[in-house]
């Protein structure tokens, strides 16, 4: 009976230690300022197609006329960037509404940030969400139900607080808690 609970006592905290890991990965979209996307434009070359899909939050203003613009990519340094994805003749950003572009751009995998840039008179654009679907990566989907503010990169960028390693890392320590549980029970 004692192995049984050690063997079980081993194997949830594990499975703790994996889950504890991986929430802290969530975090709040933020500005940022040592971001350059020209030099993104100007070293990348367009190799890999992109399916952006961005929800406007209900909450938002009915449209706006903000140029509103993406950069994304990966921890490896491959950049993807779009300087206009507004059209005001389309509507595109229209509150409780999704909007979906093809952008062309570096192959990047995993992706792991993503920049919104808002530049205009008004204010109180409010993207919910943007979801990316791309090249030989899973679809990844970034949750902002904020504001943009007016001339500035805001998003997140989960390449610094998720280092690639750590999804390696986690079935792995998960199986060496189950191993040393198995060993401790037989040995006790």
């Amino acid at each position: 009976m004692m192995k049984q609970i050690l063997l079980l006592f081993c194997f949830a905290s594990g499975l703790t230690v994996s889950v504890s890991e991986s929430k802290s990965a969530s975090v709040q979209p933020h500005a940022v300022e040592s971001f350059s996307a020209g030099y993104i434009q100007m070293k990348t070359a367009s190799n890999c197609s992109y399916l952006v899909v961005i929800s406007t939050s209900c909450a938002s203003p009915k449209f706006t006329t903000d140029k509103i613009g993406i950069a994304f990519g990966d921890a490896y340094g491959n950049e993807v960037y779009e300087a206009r994805l507004d059209d005001p003749v389309s509507r595109t950003f229209e509150q409780c509404s999704s909007d979906t572009f093809q952008i062309d751009g570096a192959c990047a995998s995993p992706i792991c940030y993503v920049y919104l840039y808002r530049a205009g008179a008004e204010d109180g654009w409010k993207p919910e969400s943007v979801k990316i679907f791309g090249y030989n990566s899973p679809p990844v989907t970034f949750n902002f139900d904020t504001p943009i503010p007016n001339g500035t990169w805001y998003g997140h960028n989960l390449c610094e607080t998720r280092p690639s390693s750590s999804y390696q890392l986690l079935p792995q320590k998960w199986l060496i808690s189950l191993v040393l549980g198995f060993v401790l029970s037989i040995w006790v």
